[in-house]
């Protein structure tokens, strides 16, 4: 980057040096050929007013006076020929009359041409002026070209370009560090970013990169906490297994004792392909991007009907009734996510509950939203824990997750799916009164809130 700035602000000082030499000379040229026209206009109006101009009398001393002056002049009658020249033998010259500032003089009583002669790189600048007995007086004079001056200026015009170019290659240089340096020490210290010296116009931008490396450093974070847990639970079961199956293959394990055995194995190694399930739902959710989702019209209250159908059996087997209330409500969302919403949140109602509890499900429009609720009468959550309840793998009461085989990701998936929905997620609880978790869909796809809320606060 250092490089590029300073590469760029040589490059255009380089450019600036050469047009304005270009331009500089051009101006220059024109200047110089206006300054020899008014001076050849002065000479010959000066000759034509005075009438000093005499061929017969004064040639010589005219001829010294304008050879003083680097001046040609010549006088040419209306037929072209060349009555005098102060430089050239006139026997030898052409007719004139052709010439342009000559024809210019007799039709308009004054002209004036420039011509170029490549040979000598010179310019010979004329004025011719129609004098009162209709002869014309031309009074001439060389000068350099443009290209000639070009040259000769050019050893002064590259020592000053040189000297301005160093200059500025200098003073690049500094501006490139002055202008890097605030960057280069915010990469260096992106934690004190408050701090750095950084210009104005670059704190919004600071603070998006600051943004996103904080959450950089968070998903690592979490990357590395859900590696560890993923480790522990899946280590847990596994243990399990395999310290059973060891002893049933050692013959180290009564017969009577078998069974009993083989039915850990077999909770183990359910609890563990649910877990692996969990994860894996979990793996897709987060790569799972809302606008990749087939989104259709969903009956949410069927979907709830079909899911406390599905668990009563399980409730009965816990002694915990399950109820469903409310009308036929629809939404839209992804049919399989909300099904997986649905059974997370009865099954953890249930799991959660306390023998002769109460689960009871609410599906129910509120204005524009429809309103989804489940609530128990189980152990509740304690109001510490209520800000992490819905972490992957957090429980309150781990000894009750391994007793009923929760595995700690239902509510972490009900939380992705609910984001995903641009659904709104309440959560009330009171330790040893129950929980209710309230979810409010959105009839008709469309921007809105998302978040996880505790008693009507977002957490």
């Amino acid at each position: 980057m250092k490089k590029k700035i300073h590469r760029e602000f040589v490059l255009v000082a380089l450019t600036t040096i050469l047009l304005t030499t270009v331009l500089v000379t051009a101006v220059f040229y024109d200047f110089f050929k206006r300054e020899i026209m008014d001076e050849l206009k002065t000479f010959a109006r000066v000759l034509e007013s005075t009438g000093v101009f005499n061929i017969d009398e004064r040639a010589e001393e005219q001829y010294e006076t304008f050879g003083k002056q680097y001046l040609r002049v010549s006088l040419i009658d209306r037929d072209g020929t060349v009555l005098y020249d102060n430089d050239v033998d006139v026997s030898d010259m052409d007719n004139h009359g052709s010439r342009p500032e000559v024809a210019e003089a007799l039709e308009n009583g004054s002209g004036q041409s420039i011509r170029r002669s490549d040979t000598l790189d010179q310019s010979s600048f004329y004025y011719a002026v129609l004098m009162e007995d209709g002869s014309v007086l031309r009074v001439a004079k060389e000068a350099s070209s443009i290209w000639r001056m070009f040259k000769n200026a050019l050893p002064i015009v590259a020592l000053t370009a040189t000297l301005i170019f160093l200059l500025c290659f200098l003073l690049s240089a500094r501006a490139t560090r002055q202008l890097m340096g605030p960057i280069d020490y915010l990469a260096a210290h992106l934690d004190e970013y408050e701090t750095a010296p950084v210009y104005k116009e670059m704190i919004p931008f600071v603070s998006t990169i600051r943004k996103q490396h904080d959450d950089i450093m968070k998903n690592a974070r979490m990357r590395q906490e859900f590696t560890a847990n993923v480790s522990h639970e899946l280590k847990t079961p596994l243990t399990s297994i395999s310290g059973y199956a060891e002893l049933i293959e050692h013959n180290m394990v009564a017969a009577k004792d078998i069974p009993r055995f083989a039915g850990e194995i077999h909770r183990s190694a359910t609890r563990l392909l649910t877990m692996i399930n969990d994860i894996i739902k979990l793996s897709e959710l987060d790569v799972m991007e809302t606008a990749s989702m087939t989104f259709e019209r969903v009956p949410l209250y069927q979907l709830a009907e079909n899911c406390v159908d599905m668990l009563q059996i399980n409730a009965e087997k816990h002694n915990v009734s399950l109820e469903l209330q409310g009308i036929p409500c629809w939404i839209s969302g992804n049919k399989e996510m909300v099904e997986e919403t649905l059974y997370n949140l009865c099954d953890n109602a249930i799991r959660y509950n306390n023998e002769g509890g109460s689960v009871l499900v609410i599906v129910e429009p509120i204005g524009n939203k429809v309103r989804l609720c489940v609530k128990d009468t189980g152990i509740g959550i304690p109001k510490e824990h209520q800000d992490r309840i819905f972490e992957r793998f957090y429980r309150v009461d781990k000894s009750r997750s391994k007793a009923t085989g929760g595995t700690g990701l239902g509510l972490a998936i009900v939380k992705h799916i609910v984001a995903q929905h641009n659904a709104e997620l309440f959560l009330e609880s009171e330790a040893g009164k129950g929980t209710q978790i309230t979810i409010l869909f959105k009839n008709t796809e469309g921007d809105g809130s998302n978040g996880v809320y505790t008693s009507g606060a977002v957490l």
